[in-house]
């Protein structure tokens, strides 16, 4: 009997080595095989592509038919900026003195961040709850990405400057529950994506393409449009008087964010419009009006109660008719009348806030260069 434990070349037969040697190999080419055509037949044209209702392939994403929502992922890309690279060393000192800051300069800030805590989370959970499903469009899901990204990254923002300040977190982040002003934005904005959320909701016909237009103006031209501008006012002037100089650098990163945020959504509201005249009638028109009329009240009630007495320079009363001259901006760039004739803007150097470029040294700052990714130790 053979042994397997052992070796055994020499059992092997002269039939076993012929049928274990590998065939020949064959030289010579041989014509392919013709491959089996993918599913769908036919390339995907320029013109097949839509914002909503696209039934082409949306994992293509070229050839672009919206290049300017390509070349809006492309700037909020370059314009990539992380908390930690901000100093907030001249902030917490400021913050621990018993001198530095009035009790309304600190109402002021743990308000702001009360509300911007929270806000910024609603918006990335519409966008990537609600909105993205829906939008049938590749490049304009490239930028609704980096979109949530940044959102993510803002909501970090906050809980830095809470951590490093060492306020009390619970009370912060609780604010949008037990702050009137607060919450009441908040329910506003729910009422947006309440809907779309649902998981049986589906655009395709005119009701439900004007529920995810309203949606969409609830959120960029609401929220991002109009809802964050008190505070960018107020958090922004701290630093132009050389208070709190880190927080209000990044809330002018945020800002800078935020105004791109709102240009792509408006460019992708007028898009659609665009392509669907139906949905734009009369009566949709009149209720997105009453929404934004709705908006600038709840904003100023906002500003009361952050700033119930004047300070920084401001006072409440100025609000009102900078958040009239931001209303008529947004029903403009959407197509609507002016809500508030003859509005005008009290704080003119708000503009100036967006042209901050990464390099720059604003407010004497240190800027911390960027590791690449082969250069980073895991």
């Amino acid at each position: 009997m053979l042994n397997w434990t052992q070796s055994t070349p020499k059992a092997e037969s002269k039939e076993f080595k012929q049928r274990s040697r590998p065939a020949p190999v064959n030289t010579i080419p041989q014509p392919e095989a013709p491959r089996a055509k993918a599913p769908g037949g036919q390339r995907i044209k320029v013109d097949d592509k839509k914002i909503i209702n696209c039934k082409a392939d949306l994992n293509q994403l070229v050839p672009f038919k919206y290049q300017w929502a390509w070349d809006k992922y492309l700037t909020g890309c370059a314009n990539h900026w992380m908390p930690q690279e901000i100093n907030m060393t001249a902030d917490i000192a400021l913050w621990r003195s018993s001198k530095g800051l009035s009790a309304d300069e600190r109402r002021i800030i743990k308000r702001n961040l009360g509300f911007f805590s929270t806000a910024d989370s609603l918006v990335a959970n519409n966008i990537v709850l609600a909105v993205y499903k829906h939008i049938t469009n590749p490049e304009c899901r490239q930028y609704l990405l980096r979109q949530a990204f940044e959102e993510a990254l803002h909501t970090h923002a906050y809980q830095y400057i809470i951590e490093s300040l060492g306020m009390d977190e619970a009370e912060v982040f609780n604010m949008y529950r037990e702050v009137d002003s607060i919450h009441e934005k908040a329910a506003f904005e729910l009422q947006f994506t309440k809907e779309l959320n649902d998981p049986h909701f589906q655009t395709g016909t005119d009701a439900t393409d004007q529920r995810l237009l309203r949606n969409l103006i609830g959120f960029y031209v609401i929220m991002e449009g109009i809802f964050f501008y008190v505070g960018f006012v107020q958090m922004l002037s701290f630093g132009r008087r050389n208070k709190m100089a880190g927080a209000s650098e990044q809330f002018q990163y945020i800002l800078r964010d935020e105004s791109m945020h709102c240009n792509f959504g408006i460019d992708v509201i007028n898009q659609i419009k665009l392509e669907n005249p139906p949905l734009w009638t009369k009566d949709f028109q009149d209720d997105i009006s009453e929404l934004i009329r709705q908006a600038v009240e709840l904003e100023y009630r906002y500003a009361v109660d952050t700033m119930p007495r004047g300070v920084l320079g401001l006072n409440a009363e100025m609000f009102s008719e900078y958040l009239r001259s931001i209303a008529n901006r947004r029903c403009g760039q959407i197509g609507l009348p002016e809500l508030y004739p003859n509005a005008s803007n009290p704080f003119p150097w708000m503009s100036e806030m967006l042209d901050l470029k990464k390099e720059k040294n604003f407010f004497e700052t240190r800027v911390i260069e960027y590791q690449s990714g082969g250069s980073l130790q895991w």
